[in-house]
């Protein structure tokens, strides 16, 4: 039977050896998730899979040889790790750039091999991004090229949801479900304080290029007069004027206005407000951060009005406490396809979530070539947002809702979440350390 996107999968013969899943990017609330369904589907196959390892930190801990034993850990605490924030096995931001560093990419890869080698590492799994899937699919490329037999299964994680081909990625639902939240929080506060003079509040959420993490809080929006008020996707360069008429217009009706801003927001030539040049990450990305402030100073310079700013920074993607059950569920089954997909013999693929329809919410899991996926930005499209830019229409809606449906009953200690721990075992090295 064809899957969803019409990839047909040809069974190959049996592969015994050792699994290795890894984390990498900025972490979820429901990253951990996906690596307990892989973990708990990786134990349905004994005969096939005979160790289960973790790499600490990524694919620069596997570089450096840093493997746990993840059998070593109790069945507890990976089912605890559905409900845990933070990434459990670490996580990193190293590229294997063979375009800008080929000698380093080409020593990168010829150690990571040997380290596989050594362990005998015939599965691995690799949770992330963007630029995580890019790493998966140049490392399925060299198997290849080296006729190691090895299969490679990415695994969709961002709160950022800009992962191409799938409908939607494990960790959004969650941190637009706190933002959302937060947001009519703040609202509530900013209302109940409002005087003659009027204050213009303004939240930074993340989302670089992207703006479904900012799009994602007019879910808040039971009421035309509910904030927020106006929400700045990087999508739409920022036009000043036609915002601080929207501004005044809502501080004249309401005497408190509600901004979310998108960190990534652009100006009309296409640059972020909020791009600090001085700062460049291992991928190249300049560091982001006051983008809120920025579009708070023109507000009060030129409305003369008073402004707050809220930048909700690591609680957006740590808030475990108000995770969404649908993106725990969806997570754990991405976990758990990536590994039924590698038994069946398949490598180079990424699993992707695909939605059949809205009311009642129903879903499955497919796959999509991880060349297709790597390196490509997906934008929340121009139709689902306002024609005056300024909020996501009904279709954005429609499409987000169902992603924060259900609530978590987290265990509880003195009052507060109890999250597990992995005690991280270590394999024993075998090979010289990385030079």
């Amino acid at each position: 039977m064809a899957l969803p996107n019409q990839i047909h999968f040809v069974y190959m013969a049996d592969l015994v050896g050792n699994l290795l899943v890894a984390q990498s990017g900025g972490p979820t609330a429901v990253i951990n998730a996906s690596a307990a369904g892989v973990i708990q589907e990786a134990g349905k196959y004994p005969d096939l899979i005979e160790e289960i390892y973790g790499g600490l930190n990524g694919i620069l801990g596997i570089l450096n040889e840093e493997l746990i034993d993840i059998q070593e850990e109790k069945r507890v605490v990976i089912e605890g790790l559905k409900h845990t924030p933070a990434a459990a096995l670490g996580t990193c931001r190293y590229k294997v750039d063979f375009k800008k560093k080929p000698e380093q990419a080409a020593k990168d890869m010829d150690r990571l091999f040997q380290v596989l080698q050594a362990h005998n590492i015939r599965y691995f799994f690799y949770i992330g991004g963007n630029d995580s899937q890019d790493t998966a699919h140049k490392i399925h490329e060299q198997a290849v090229q080296r006729a190691y037999d090895l299969r490679v299964i990415g695994v969709p994680k961002t709160i950022d949801n800009d992962l191409p081909h799938t409908d939607h990625c494990p960790g959004y639902g969650s941190a637009i479900k706190y933002n959302a939240t937060t947001v009519m929080e703040i609202a509530a506060d900013a209302a109940s304080m409002a005087s003659d003079s009027g204050v213009c509040c303004l939240i930074e959420v993340m989302g670089r290029a992207a703006g479904w993490i900012a799009a994602g809080t007019v879910l808040a929006k039971r009421n035309p007069g509910d904030a927020p008020h106006i929400i700045l996707l990087p999508e739409i360069p920022f036009n000043e004027s036609a915002f601080l008429s929207r501004v005044q217009e809502t501080l004249a009706a309401n005497k408190f206005c509600i901004v979310v801003v998108g960190e990534g927001l652009r100006n009309a030539a296409g640059e972020e407000m909020a791009a600090d040049k001085r700062t460049m990450d291992a991928f190249g990305h300049p560091a982001l951060s006051g983008a809120a402030e920025r579009v708070a100073e023109i507000v009060s310079t030129k409305l003369k009005a008073k402004t707050r700013t809220v930048k909700l920074g690591y609680a957006q993607r740590a808030a475990a406490h108000c995770a969404s059950e649908t993106d725990v569920l969806e997570a754990t089954a991405c976990g758990g396809a990536a590994v039924r997909a590698a038994i069946d013999g398949q490598s180079g693929f990424m699993v992707k979530i695909v939605r059949h329809q809205n009311s009642p919410y129903r879903w499955t899991t497919g796959f999509q070539e991880l060349k297709e996926i790597a390196n490509v930005e997906r934008l929340v499209p121009r139709d689902w947002i306002s024609a005056d830019g300024f909020l996501p229409n009904e279709a954005f809606i429609e499409y987000a809702r169902p992603l924060i449906d259900g609530e978590l009953h987290l265990p509880i200690d003195s009052g507060l979440p109890k999250f597990v721990t992995l005690q991280k075992s270590p394999v024993e090295k075998k090979l010289p350390p990385r030079a």
